[in-house]
């Protein structure tokens, strides 16, 4: 119960890492508070976990949407200590393309208006209602891909690399007011979760469209939404308290090279 007791918000928690994050902190004792632009998701996630979780509607591109949930939480728990700012788009959906060259404005901020605006709403949403608590943990969702080039998802890209440096603009702010309110990120790479659906397909070559997928990963398989969760809950617990400003990679080894493979010996 490494929890016990605290109040949380995830967003983007109706599905994959957001619905993992969730289950795992309500494990570990927390309230927690299910966050979803979709109105229909949260409520699933929320019945699965039980009595100790609340579905929420939230627009992380909403400054209003942020105030509704603050003054619902703090009604509710009096206080908030965990924010989780998982929401996140690719924009790979999209009808135009999202690579440097012609990638348009309005996609282009279509992507940067919920993977960077929505996070900077959330840390500001968080330190006012964390101040209450005279404590709290924020713990951005950034991305494998804001440490390199993605020429394909040039948005993406770029806004996970801006939330991996507003993360310790968050965390420095804190410290030097002395706010015991410590920021951190979480910089996931291939996670197994339905974003991937789609590429994967569910036909008879799905097992080589993996394979293919995480051929560079030196681990040479996808991550599981449970692995990113339990780092998350490591983040959140008091096991974590002299840790601000820091991004932890969750890739399998991609960052850290490549993994040569030696042949077996004859």
């Amino acid at each position: 119960m490494r929890l016990n007791g605290k109040s949380a918000l995830v967003t983007g928690a109706g599905r994959g890492i957001g619905a993992a994050v969730a289950e795992a902190f309500a494990a570990e004792g927390a309230w927690v508070w299910v966050s979803d632009l979709d109105p229909n998701a949260p409520e699933g996630v929320a019945a699965r976990i039980g009595k100790c979780a609340r579905p929420l509607v939230l627009d992380v591109r909403q400054p209003d949407d942020w105030s509704a949930a603050e003054q619902a939480i703090l009604a509710h728990s009096g206080r908030l200590d965990v924010l989780v700012n998982n929401a996140g788009i690719t924009g790979l959906g999209a009808s135009a393309a999202q690579d440097v060259e012609t990638v348009t404005l309005d996609d282009w901020r279509a992507v940067l208006a919920t993977n960077l605006e929505g996070v900077v709403l959330g840390c500001q949403m968080a330190i006012r209602a964390m101040r209450a608590g005279g404590a709290g943990s924020i713990i951005n969702i950034a991305s494998r891909s804001g440490h390199v080039g993605i020429p394909a998802a040039a948005a993406y890209a770029a806004s996970k690399a801006a939330v991996l440096n507003h993360t310790r603009s968050v965390a420095l702010y804190c410290a030097e007011r002395d706010l015991n309110i410590r920021c951190n990120s979480i910089s996931p790479a291939a996670i197994l979760t339905p974003m991937w659906e789609p590429m994967l397909g569910d036909g008879p070559d799905r097992e080589d469209r993996m394979a293919e997928f995480v051929a560079d990963t030196p681990l040479r398989r996808f991550g599981e939404p449970a692995e990113v969760a339990a780092l998350a809950v490591l983040l959140a617990s008091e096991e974590a308290r002299y840790m601000t400003g820091a991004d932890v990679t969750l890739d399998g080894g991609l960052l850290a090279g490549t993994a040569a493979r030696p042949e077996v010996a004859r």
